[in-house]
């Protein structure tokens, strides 16, 4: 397992979104909300899951999306990280893949080039008790592979949303490296209310890492209703920055590596992890 980085303190902000249907109105209000964390002083700002677009209608969906080259919000959001020279991890953008879409993270550097790209590997088939039903595996194509992108300011761990419920993943993302996780998202509102904030300590705490995750929040134009709450959390678990509910806004928090040092010192559960067998008894 890599020891965590010593790089200095650095302001982390994560950008509320309510999406809707139009991708143009989309990216002037991802645009807008990046440069304002920007001018509140981050060096690495995060964007929700399905930043360009909230569309569940699969025909709709297919008719506003198409391949990476030619997305004009990821082109808008690299033109940003470049003038403002910070770090942009945009959540997530559905782009074309085949007869499927992928949802797929990038992560922006100071110089506006992509560095990484991650496709979301959970997805998100589930029936809940409030009769909503989602099937992702219907329109979405599956990633197959964990990302974990080394920046100036830190190694980060890439993963979506439905991702939050795997901890083999983030475990995974520690032991090879690194040291805050990011998992912006589009949480529904019901599962939200039962599970976002335990969930996002949890991971802190298990690999001893900061979460960083924008949301997606509030009633959108295609009937859903997600969250919101988005959170910087730390490596003890203490909740250092939320969003006012489920209200676009954005949120800022320093982020210091030295607390992962000190968490992953204090209780080394990732190097006293042992394989085992499963015997039925």
């Amino acid at each position: 397992m890599t020891a965590p980085q010593t790089q200095k303190p650095f302001v982390a902000a994560c950008v509320q979104m309510r999406g809707g249907r139009d991708p143009v109105v989309n990216r002037e209000d991802a645009v807008r909300a990046v440069r304002e964390a920007a001018a509140a002083g981050a060096a690495y700002v995060q964007t929700p899951e399905t930043t360009s677009l909230i569309e569940r209608d699969r025909t709709a969906l297919f008719e506003k999306v198409g391949p990476q080259d030619s997305d004009a919000t990821l082109a808008a959001l690299r033109e940003v990280a470049r003038a403002e020279k910070i770090v942009l991890q945009i959540g997530s953008l559905a782009i074309r893949d085949g007869d499927k879409i992928a949802n797929r993270a990038f992560l922006i550097d100071a110089g506006g080039e992509i560095q990484a790209s991650y496709d979301k590997l959970h997805l998100y088939d589930v029936d809940l008790p409030n009769g909503e039903s989602w099937r992702e595996s219907a329109t979405y194509s599956r990633g197959d592979c964990a990302v974990v992108a080394e920046t100036p300011l830190a190694s980060l761990g890439l993963t979506i949303c439905y991702d939050l419920r795997f901890p083999a993943l983030y475990r995974a993302l520690a032991e090879a490296g690194a040291t805050v996780m990011t998992a912006p998202a589009c949480f529904t509102r019901q599962t939200g209310e039962a599970h976002w904030h335990i969930l996002q300590r949890a991971r802190a705490i298990e690999t001893g890492s900061f979460m960083i995750s924008a949301a997606q929040g509030g009633r959108h134009e295609d009937g859903r209703e997600t969250f919101g709450h988005s959170l910087i959390v730390d490596p003890w678990g203490r909740i250092l920055a939320e969003a006012e509910g489920d209200r676009p806004g954005v949120i800022l928090a320093e982020i210091d590596l030295a607390k992962v040092a000190d968490a992953r010192a204090r209780i080394p559960s990732l190097s006293h992890a042992r394989s085992f067998s499963v015997r039925r008894a």
